[in-house]
């Protein structure tokens, strides 16, 4: 397999997406798939679906496509999908909730070990069978279960004390549904930044591109 830092992140951003539609016919029982079936499914030129698995050796036969099964494990071997990376979440308030109930993180590559907040109401809850412990816990629990990567569902002004706790403890992978840049003070950091806002802003310029396009003379 090349050298991972040789691929580019524009081509391991649409593996997620190549590995969720075969797990989809994997699960509607199909068993073999060619790149120009793949490229009508997901909007994608066959050539650019074939040159993104080639940066990992290639799976497919000309004339015969790709076995969904080998594909789709393939897939999640790169990606690391089965290495249950330990996971904390912190901040229980209705989006880490609505993340902690609904993500499925084991197929994902993660297990989610933990919930943190310092509110009294939420504190003692359970989450999807996870005890939202206080962040006085954070410490112990870290040292003991050894988490490498922390969901950080906070306001933007706690971050970054949070983050220095955090690395502190040998946590250097974030999910950050912040608006906080980690990177700015902790360079090493792994950090996948999820701005709902921008996607919903872009998805607003996106109709109105469509709304213009609509208007013109002779559209």
């Amino acid at each position: 397999m090349p050298k991972r830092n040789n691929i580019s992140m524009s081509v391991i951003r649409r593996l997620p997406r190549y590995h969720r539609f075969l797990r989809h016919l994997r699960n509607k029982g199909v068993t073999r798939i060619s790149s120009t079936e793949l490229s009508a499914k997901l909007g994608l030129t066959a050539s650019q679906i074939r040159q993104d698995l080639n940066c990992f050796g290639g799976f497919g036969q000309q004339g015969y496509g790709y076995l969904v099964d080998q594909l789709s494990d393939e897939i999640a071997k790169i990606l690391g999908l089965r290495n249950e990376y330990k996971a904390i979440l912190i901040g229980a308030g209705n989006l880490g909730q609505a993340i902690a109930s609904h993500m499925n993180f084991t197929e994902d590559g993660f297990s989610l070990v933990g919930i943190f907040d310092n509110s009294p109401f939420k504190i003692g809850n359970r989450i999807n069978g996870i005890e939202v412990l206080e962040m006085e816990q954070l410490e112990p629990f870290c040292e003991r279960e050894k988490p490498v990567m922390a969901v950080l569902c906070v306001p933007r002004e706690a971050v970054e004390e949070l983050s220095d706790r955090l690395c502190a403890l040998g946590i250097h992978s974030f999910w950050n549904f912040t608006h906080c840049d980690i990177v700015v003070k902790h360079p090493d950091a792994i950090v996948e930044n999820v701005h709902l806002n921008d996607s919903l802003m872009t998805l607003c310029y996106q109709i109105q591109a469509q709304d213009e396009k609509e208007e013109e003379p002779g559209s």
